[in-house]
């Protein structure tokens, strides 16, 4: 009897043990946040392919956003400055674009760039990984341009950047779906970290009828 007292014994405390580790497990994802794909640090060149203003629209993103003379836009995760150099055209020299990057290479890779292009309104931001490290109350519309996927703590991104935001600011979301680890997330996650961080849908576009490419536009909730 005092037998199988321990061997009782002994299975409950294996199997409590099974339990604790399988639990161990399952809640270290959860801790160290979703998935992400790795920031791009390559060949900086190849976010200006040809063609690449057709196919985004991206007149009609800035429309959307209301990025308009005079306007101050943020361009996060700037990479080589495509979007921040059209955008920079729209505002005009009374608007301001501030071009975000946690890459210091693409600060550069920007500065110099506007510098050859002539566009004196371009302020380059060295930022943290979640946050863009804008000014209070500075920026009208801001757009991550295929760039969602890579931010580590998107809720934390999103919440830092709320105090730059002016009233009525529009911040945009192109990415494509995805598994969030192959340079995509779905919408419906972003969507829900958004909502998370404070803030509220106020636009869904799909320019590109792929089933893949996906616009979303969002202002902070009073």
């Amino acid at each position: 009897m005092r037998g199988l007292s321990r061997d009782f014994l002994s299975t409950i405390i294996l199997l409590v043990c099974c339990v604790v580790s399988l639990c161990a497990g399952q809640s270290a994802p959860a801790a160290q946040g979703r998935k992400t794909s790795p920031p791009y640090t390559g060949d900086l060149t190849i976010f200006d392919s040809p063609g690449r203003d057709e196919r985004l629209q991206i007149g009609r993103v800035m429309d959307i956003l209301g990025i308009g003379e005079g306007k101050s836009v943020a361009d996060i995760g700037a990479g080589s400055g495509w979007f921040t150099v059209r955008a920079a055209r729209r505002v005009a020299q009374g608007g301001t674009v501030y071009a975000v990057d946690i890459n210091p290479e693409a600060k550069r890779y920007v500065e110099q760039r506007a510098a050859k292009e002539h566009l004196g309104n371009v302020k380059a931001i060295l930022s943290g990984a979640d946050d863009p490290m804008l000014p209070t109350n500075s920026v009208d519309a801001v757009l991550l341009l295929k760039t969602y996927h890579e931010v580590e703590n998107p809720v934390a991104m999103l919440g830092n950047l709320r105090p730059a935001l002016r009233r009525g600011a529009r911040v945009g979301v192109i990415d494509r779906n995805g598994s969030a680890e192959n340079h995509g997330v779905n919408s419906e996650i972003v969507v829900k970290e958004a909502e998370s961080a404070g803030y509220k849908v106020v636009g869904k576009y799909d320019f590109v009828k792929d089933g893949m490419d996906y616009f979303l536009v969002f202002q902070a909730k009073d």
